[in-house]
């Protein structure tokens, strides 16, 4: 019988030998989080709760492929991502982060801004900012700042190498930090 203390992957070999309930823990946990990342790529409510769905569907039918010496949350995330990149190829869309999850980590300069409208501004320019970011950048930005994944487990879910997870966070920052300079802030236009 699983509890809160036991691990994900000890959660992932109780269903394997047939307690389909655990899987209820796993649903639990990750819910969240997987509609967190979905609302990444799509606005709509119904698409979220249905992709978020799939994902549990597709772990649980497939839960016996799991190799529990590996982290579950990667492999989940895993599946997730691959229902994303096939939502948006039906769909045609690019995906646009959630500002308000995305502010604490990369407002520019992190400064204390002074007044409520002077902070509304700022987050306007910034996701326009980050609109304008290739879904590759995002993606890897997303997974590092937003899920607090390591390079590794990103690596894993998007099955690139873990070298490549970096270039792609600095090459994101910096498009990220050229955009803000060159769009209006506070009514100017910043030109450096």
């Amino acid at each position: 019988m699983a509890s809160q203390t036991t691990t994900d992957e000890q959660i992932t070999q109780l269903v394997q030998k047939g307690d389909n309930q655990a899987f209820g823990f796993l649903v639990e946990k990750y819910e969240a989080s997987i509609k967190r990342y979905a609302r990444k790529f799509t606005q709509d409510p119904e698409t979220i709760n249905d992709i978020t769905q799939t994902v549990f569907l597709k772990a649980f039918s497939h839960i016996n492929s799991f190799n529990a010496k590996l982290k579950f949350s990667s492999w989940l995330y895993r599946i997730a991502h691959n229902e994303l990149v096939n939502f948006l190829k039906k769909k045609k869309e690019l995906p646009l982060f959630d500002f308000d999850t995305f502010w604490p980590h990369s407002a520019p300069g992190k400064k204390e801004l002074e007044n409520e409208t002077e902070k509304i501004m700022m987050r306007e320019t910034f996701e326009k900012c980050l609109a304008k970011i290739p879904a590759k950048y995002k993606e890897v930005i997303n997974f590092y700042y937003l899920e607090d994944l390591s390079y590794e487990e990103i690596a894993n879910i998007l099955r690139i190498p873990i070298s490549t997870i970096g270039v792609r966070l600095k090459r994101g920052k910096t498009i990220l930090r050229k955009l803000c300079h060159t769009t209006k802030i506070y009514g100017t236009t910043n030109k450096k």
